[in-house]
C-alpha cells in the first residue's frame, strides 16, 4: 500500500506526467496566490488532494483564512479533472458554485476531490442522452481530525464537444446575419 501524505492512505500513486502538472500548477501565479496546494494527483486524475494553511498572505482582518483563499484553493480541481479523465470528446466547465463557511480556518486543512468509475459512468451516458448536462459535485476542506471547516457545492456543464460545437456556430451564425 502506498502512503503519499501523512493523513491520507492511498493504493494509486503519481506518475512522472501528474507529478510535473502539480509542481506547474502549484506555481501558476492565478493558483499560487489562493494559497492552496495541490499535493497529489493520482496518475489516472480520480483523486486530487489539496491543502491550505493560514499564512500572511490568505490571513484576512480577523485572523483566519481568507473566504477567497478557501473557495480559490477548490475551484478549478474538479473541472480539469474531468477535462483529464473524460478527453477530447468532451467540454467541461465550471458553472456555479456556493460555499458554506462552517467554522474559521486557522490551521492547515485538506480537500480530496475523487471522482469515482460510477460517475464517470454515470456523467457519459448522461451527456450520451441529453449531449449537455449539468452535474453538482461537493467538496469539503477539513482538518487531519476530520472536522468540516468549508463546504463547496460545484455546478459543471459538461457536454459532447461536436455538439457544443454545433451550437456555438449555430449562436455565431445568428449574430451574424442581418435581420430582414
Amino acid at each position: 500500500m502506498y502512503f503519499s501524505k501523512k493523513y491520507f492512505e492511498m493504493t494509486v500513486k503519481e506518475n512522472l506526467h501528474t507529478k510535473l502538472f502539480r509542481f506547474g500548477f502549484n506555481i501558476f501565479p492565478a493558483y499560487r496566490r489562493t494559497g492552496g496546494n495541490v499535493t497529489f494527483i493520482a496518475s489516472d486524475w480520480k483523486r486530487v488532494d489539496v491543502s491550505l494553511r493560514l499564512r500572511l498572505a490568505t490571513r484576512n482582518y480577523v485572523g483566519s483564512v481568507f473566504g477567497g483563499s478557501i473557495y480559490g484553493a477548490l475551484d478549478p480541481i474538479y473541472m480539469i479533472q474531468l477535462i483529464k479523465i473524460l478527453g477530447k470528446n468532451y467540454v467541461v466547465w465550471d458553472k456555479s458554485a456556493e460555499i458554506k463557511f462552517i467554522k474559521p480556518i486557522k490551521k492547515k486543512v485538506y480537500a480530496v476531490f475523487i471522482i469515482s468509475d460510477e460517475i464517470i459512468s454515470e456523467i457519459k451516458s448522461r451527456v450520451s442522452e441529453s449531449k449537455e448536462i449539468s452535474y453538482s459535485v461537493d467538496i469539503q476542506f477539513k482538518d487531519k481530525e476530520q472536522r468540516v471547516y468549508a463546504i463547496v457545492k460545484k455546478e459543471l456543464y459538461i457536454a459532447d464537444k461536436e455538439f457544443y460545437k454545433n451550437k456555438l456556430n449555430s449562436k455565431k451564425a445568428k449574430t451574424i446575419l442581418p435581420e430582414m
